[in-house]
């Protein structure tokens, strides 16, 4: 299974949380990251995404369907992002927009193993796969980047 954890691009700020939308640069970054993204992704794919404003606009980027997961919500654990995803028995590749910390925690978990607060920049996204080898399920870094990047 591929899981890909990309944070939410620049949002304003202000406004409540949960309706904070994208600046014309988050705008911008979301769009660079949706094209790369978009030239790699296999040909079937699920999205999930927090239902914050800012998060939904950078889904938009993609131009494809996603799901809404409460769940992913500023705030949510490591259990709750890698249950939205379905990782790491699923199948496929599984894309969740969402938050710092959040991401970052997730991300430290299965790459370390254990809590560490990681950061991920707004636009950010990294890219990783489950496999097993020699009976052991190990997880491996694909691609990291930010949009600045691009």
């Amino acid at each position: 299974m591929d899981l890909i954890l990309w944070r939410h691009a620049d949002a304003e700020e202000g406004a409540r949380d949960l309706e904070r939308k994208l600046t014309g640069k988050g705008h911008r970054q979301a769009a660079r990251v949706a094209k790369w993204l978009a030239a790699r992704l296999p040909s079937r794919y699920t999205v999930v995404s927090s239902p914050a404003r800012r998060a939904r606009e950078t889904a938009d980027a993609l131009g494809v369907r996603y799901k809404i997961v409460e769940r992913l919500a500023p705030g949510a654990s490591v259990a709750a992002i890698l249950a939205a995803a379905g990782w790491s028995d699923g199948k496929g590749t599984a894309l969740v927009v969402g938050h710092q910390p959040d991401l970052g925690h997730a991300v430290a978990a299965l790459v370390t193993g254990k809590q560490a607060d990681w950061s991920i920049r707004k636009g950010g996204l990294w890219w990783l796969s489950a496999r097993k080898r020699e009976g052991e399920k190990q997880v491996v870094v694909r691609a990291v980047l930010g949009p600045d990047l691009l």
